[in-house]
């Protein structure tokens, strides 16, 4: 049986718009047969209707912690940290840090996706071991964060949709058609508020 673990992912960044949303999950380790039961798995498995109802059955048995970052402030800290594995790193430590404020953990594990000193530098002075790796969904604790974190994302996005008055997309390669109706719609600043402006989609977007 696995140790008491916390896992952390996050969502939302590959997609143009919507929220960057980071999740952590304490799984411990009496729950890992609990939860394998209800179909956790890496969430890029899953139907978004999957990604739902596992999700809302994973907060009634794990302690859990989603850093929600608009689209707003992730481009003011874009703008401040000049690297998205930086900005990512500071989300998976806060998050990391918030559930240690709930219960105590020795481990946490996250996926690899830059220096792994990138993390480790935020979470300074903290009593935790950090486990970066590849592939880090196929730990179930993992895997129950990105189904927190896709979650969030899904409802953060269909919130923004509302907000603005269309169907936003998911993803970065069948979003211009929706951006250029924004843009009718509104004004250029509207990018900012629903989009990550350092995609490459901006620039050709304001070209015209």
């Amino acid at each position: 049986m696995e140790s008491a673990r916390i896992g952390v992912d996050e969502s939302g960044k590959g997609d143009y718009f919507g929220y960057l949303v980071i999740a952590g999950v304490l799984l411990e380790s009496k729950k890992e047969d609990i939860l394998k039961s209800m179909g956790v798995k890496d969430s890029k498995l899953l139907s978004d209707m999957a990604v739902h109802k596992i999700a809302s059955m994973i907060k009634k048995e794990c302690k859990y912690d989603i850093v929600k970052i608009s689209p707003e402030k992730y481009n003011q800290l874009y703008g401040k940290f000049k690297s998205l594995n930086k900005l990512l790193a500071w989300g998976h430590a806060r998050v990391i840090k918030n559930l240690l404020e709930k219960s105590s953990c020795d481990l946490a594990i996250s996926d690899k996706f830059g220096d792994e000193s990138l993390i480790k530098d935020q979470l300074k002075g903290i009593a935790i071991e950090l486990v970066q790796k590849i592939h880090a969904e196929a730990d179930t604790a993992v895997a129950a964060a990105s189904i927190l974190a896709r979650d969030e994302f899904l409802i953060t996005l269909r919130k923004l949709g509302r907000d603005v008055g269309i169907v936003i997309p998911k993803g970065s390669t069948h979003v211009k058609a929706a951006a250029e109706e924004l843009l009718k719609k509104y004004d250029k600043n509207i990018l900012s508020m629903v989009a990550k402006l350092h995609f490459k989609i901006t620039k050709q977007l304001l070209k015209n």
